[in-house]
């Protein structure tokens, strides 16, 4: 089979939210991107169309990236393409083996963009550079054959090797540079919708918390003073309590409004409780969604990741301006727990919802008199599988849109707004590592349903 060649850097890793962030890193660099969420997905692609370079995530689930990088190395087809390794490993061992498989060169994660943009001109300047070199020296062989290695051959592989270092002394000295740079900046990649989520949500219950505290504290104090009052009359009249001392301690427990601070202090402690308990839940919610779950599947509540997913997009739901408040109905049957990647599984919904969220805002500045914007969460199983539908009534798509939803890259929002890969990568999720199903049906004026379909076992 002839293959083809085409001028992209394929990414693999199967953590959506690392595909999506890197991604949107090249894209911004100027280069071309496919993504795959699977060593197995990458060998495939990589068997159709090459690409120029892979970067390539160790710990994934099937198999590795030492493995992936093994089987590319290993054949004649693909074992030009320059492999960098992507990885939050530091153990020497580690590089060392990548390195010895074939690897160029290894990224560290969190990702800082002018590092791995850095790297990347490096090798494909190494890699333009080798290739040059090789058609060179096949060139300069054949001339060494008629003409018996002639003085101008040699002069020309001189100039050949001068220019070369020339290149890799100016890349080297480049990537120092940007190596610096990046050695200060001590910055971590940050997700949008989860962070702001979080920070949303957690932000009222400190403050309830921080408010409280005060008056909690100057009642205690009140309360403390008051409790002196008795201290000092019982320590100085053992025997006998006179009417002028019980006098004083009235007169103070009016000057404190003794009343008030026993009916409000229950009060604020049960409200501070209260807020205390809703950080841990947004807790409890953000360790579910974001589980770390990359090299084995685990028994799982979907309600959970559901209800967890909701509760970091909970601030999108609420009414701003003049845009209603969203309607969120969830009709949830009674579902077992399935063996799935429970992080990936969350990142699905998290694209799903976030973009119902986002159509029904465009409705809504588009269209004053919209209908009162809901969103429909339904769950259902059968012997064998279970069933998600999401639906959002904003005004739906044209089939020629509908019908590239899931393609990599494509979208609707405008510059900056989206990736255009969260469909895409929530459809090799489902279908490729969870082998379900993912369907969108759609109707212009009446809003748009997503069907998910996973299998129990």
């Amino acid at each position: 089979m002839n293959q083809k060649r085409a001028n992209f850097i394929l990414i693999v890793d199967d953590n959506p939210t690392n595909l999506a962030v890197l991604a949107q890193m090249l894209k911004d660099g100027g280069y071309q991107v496919r993504v795959a969420i699977s060593g197995e997905n990458a060998l495939e692609q990589v068997n159709q169309t090459k690409p120029v370079l892979i970067l390539l995530d160790v710990m994934m689930s099937g198999i590795n990236g030492f493995e992936t990088c093994r089987r590319l190395k290993s054949d004649p087809k693909t074992s030009d393409i320059p492999i960098i390794f992507m990885t939050a490993l530091t153990e020497q061992e580690h590089k060392v083996a990548g390195l010895r498989l074939g690897a160029v060169d290894y990224v560290t994660k969190p990702f800082q963009e002018e590092e791995v943009l850095a790297r990347i001109r490096v090798h494909q300047q190494n890699n333009a550079l080798l290739q040059s070199l090789q058609t060179r020296n096949q060139d300069l062989e054949e001339e060494i054959d008629k003409r018996e290695r002639s003085e101008n051959l040699n002069r020309k592989l001189e100039n050949c090797i001068e220019v070369s270092t020339a290149v890799l002394s100016e890349a080297s000295d480049y990537f120092q540079e940007v190596q610096k740079k990046v050695e200060k900046s001590d910055k971590l990649s940050t997700i949008g919708e989860l962070v702001a989520g979080v920070a949303h949500e957690i932000n009222n219950p400190i403050g309830c918390i921080t408010n409280n505290v005060e008056f909690v504290a100057e009642h205690t104090q009140q309360l403390l003073d008051h409790i002196g009052h008795y201290q000092n009359i019982l320590t100085t009249n053992r025997d006998s309590i006179n009417p002028a001392d019980i006098l004083k301690i009235k007169q103070h427990a009016k000057t404190i409004d003794l009343d008030y601070i026993t009916e409000d202090v229950p009060v604020l402690i049960e409200s501070m409780m209260a807020s205390g308990e809703r950080i841990q839940a947004i807790s409890q919610s953000l360790r579910t969604f974001a589980r770390s779950d990359t090299t084995y599947k685990q028994p799982y509540n979907l309600h959970e990741g559901l209800d967890g997913t909701l509760l970091i997009l909970r601030h999108r739901l609420k009414g701003e301006g003049d845009r209603a408040e969203t309607v969120l109905t969830k009709d949830y049957g009674q579902l077992p727990e399935i063996n799935c990647y429970p992080g990936q599984i969350n990142q699905v919904f998290m694209n799903i919802l976030a973009n119902a969220i986002d159509a029904l805002n465009a409705a809504a500045s588009t269209e004053p008199n919209a209908a009162e914007p809901e969103i429909e969460i339904t769950t259902a199983a059968t012997a064998e599988q279970v069933i998600i539908t999401i639906t959002d009534n904003a005004t739906g798509m044209p089939e020629d849109i509908r019908a590239q939803i899931f393609e990599s890259q494509f979208t609707t929002k405008k510059a900056g707004k989206g990736t255009g890969l969260g469909l895409s990568i929530a459809y090799q999720i489902v279908t490729d590592t969870h082998q379900g199903s993912i369907e969108c049906q759609s109707t212009l004026g009446v809003g748009t349903t997503f069907t998910i379909t996973l299998p129990i076992e």
